[in-house]
């Protein structure tokens, strides 16, 4: 069994309110979710209308199917234009750990 885990720190466009933030996060909380079966969740600056941190998580029982899958969550997310992408951490937990 593999577990793979993405962060994803954001700068968000020309929002300006937490009602705007949502707006903008949900939808991509939503996508991932939808097209790549992974966990996914706002997990941090609740607070802060401009910055956002989107936490995945997946488990597989192949390595490379596991990689495949965060590297596509990984691209959609930096391909979108209202965000811009400020860091990503991954975290791979295999059999040996």
């Amino acid at each position: 069994m593999y577990v793979g885990t993405l962060s994803f720190d954001l700068l968000l466009g020309d929002v300006h309110s937490l009602k705007e933030k949502r707006s903008v996060v949900r939808p991509i909380v939503a996508e991932l979710q939808r097209k790549y079966a992974v966990s996914a969740a706002e997990v941090d600056h609740m607070d802060l209308h401009r910055r956002a941190i989107i936490g995945l998580a997946m488990v597989s029982g192949d390595a490379a199917h596991l990689t495949d899958v965060l590297d596509r969550c990984e691209r959609l997310v930096a391909g979108r234009p209202e965000v811009e992408l400020l860091s990503v951490r991954r975290r791979f937990h295999g059999e040996d750990d």
